[in-house]
């Protein structure tokens, strides 16, 4: 099997079990790309992951575009980032369809319940793993721990990105003479049936915008889906950006397959193809405008030093979201146990995150954890 066919049943895998949300999937990208396969070093995964977290768009979805570059240039591009998209948006869109036939979501609570503690220990070992590479200097805890605090206070993402950057690249001035300018750059009878009925230009058009303003983590998805689909457009209700919820965070891989749901909500099978070719094409362009000058970037002092302060923040906001999902998850001692369970097994015996995630599920459904 050729770099390409690894890149397409590898993230096709992961596209149809990684459960958890943009934390959870770059935890399980580090396991099984850079420990169990040796495809990148750690510290080039923390540098791409930076790059990521600075682009606009899906973080995790781009991860795996990077990856997928590094492994078999631009063809691997777009074979990871597709196989890492196409899992999820086949359930959103079978989810949608039952939704319209039968006017219920799937029971998928209870599986949940158990998943989610497995997800809290993925995303503590992938801190720790991440953490030891990003956080070599002084400088670099401090950036990480001042970076928390201001997530922690509500700070958007993007801010603290930057400013991190901007610290460690002052930091890194105070020890050298190089310079530089950083410049970044509802209801059934509802679905399919949009009183404005939009066109399927228009509904790739709606969400090819939201794709490529979208910063900040995947949830902040949400507040621009209603901006420009309930507020300005008016094509679905709140009931339905809340059903489009949902089944976003109960299905696996990305988080902005919830747009899918959307699509056929708009406009059938159709809707549903134009609004995820919309949302995630301005992705692949992003990522592969960002590794065409990466190499050279890299190469400059200025540059590294601004990066290593992203990936000290991305480590902070790593680290706020595990409490925020431990906070959300651990509310059972039996819950609390798995975790520690989990957490032992990934980095004691570097057991598949994905095993550990379906014998969660399997727990979840037969009401181990209420």
């Amino acid at each position: 099997m050729g770099r390409l066919g690894e890149l397409a049943v590898l993230f096709l895998r992961l596209g149809a079990t990684a459960f958890g949300g943009p934390a959870a999937h770059v935890a399980i990208f580090e396991d099984e790309i850079v420990t169990r396969r040796g495809w990148m070093t750690r510290e080039r995964f923390v540098d791409r992951l930076a790059v990521a977290q600075l682009l606009p768009g899906p973080t995790s979805t781009e991860l795996s575009m990077h990856v997928g570059y590094e492994r078999a240039g631009a063809a691997g591009l777009f074979v990871a980032g597709t196989c890492f998209i196409l899992p999820a948006a086949a359930m959103v869109l079978a989810i949608a369809w039952a939704y319209a036939r039968w006017g219920a979501l799937p029971a998928l609570a209870r599986p949940l319940s158990g998943m989610k503690p497995v997800v809290v220990a993925i995303v503590l070992q992938a801190l720790w793993s991440l953490g030891k590479t990003a956080l070599g200097t002084r400088v670099r805890w401090a950036i990480c721990v001042l970076s928390a605090i201001a997530a922690a206070a509500g700070q958007p993402e993007i801010v603290v990105l930057l400013a991190a950057g901007a610290v460690s690249l002052a930091a890194s001035r105070a020890t050298s003479r190089s310079a530089a300018l950083v410049a970044i750059a509802g209801a059934p009878a509802a679905v399919g049936a949009s009183a404005t009925s939009p066109s399927v230009l228009a509904v790739l058009a709606a969400f090819a915008k939201v794709g490529a303003l979208l910063f900040g983590s995947g949830y902040v998805l949400f507040a621009f889906l209603r901006a420009e689909l309930v507020v300005s457009r008016g094509w679905v209700t709140e009931a339905q950006l809340l059903d489009a919820a949902a089944i976003g965070q109960l299905t696996p891989g990305p988080l902005l397959t919830t747009a899918t749901f959307l699509g056929f909500v708009l406009g059938g099978t159709k809707g549903a193809v134009a609004a995820t070719v919309g949302i995630f094409a301005p992705a692949f362009a992003f990522v592969l405008a960002a590794e065409r000058v990466l190499p050279h970037l890299l190469e400059k002092p200025w540059f590294r030093a601004f990066l290593d302060g992203v990936g000290a923040a991305s480590v902070a906001l790593l680290g706020v979201v595990l409490v925020q999902l431990g906070r959300a998850a651990l509310t059972t001692p039996a819950a609390a146990v798995l975790a520690l369970v989990s957490a032992a097994l990934l980095v004691r015996y570097r057991v598949n995150a994905t095993w550990l995630m379906a014998a969660g599920a399997a727990l979840g459904a037969l009401g181990v954890f209420g």
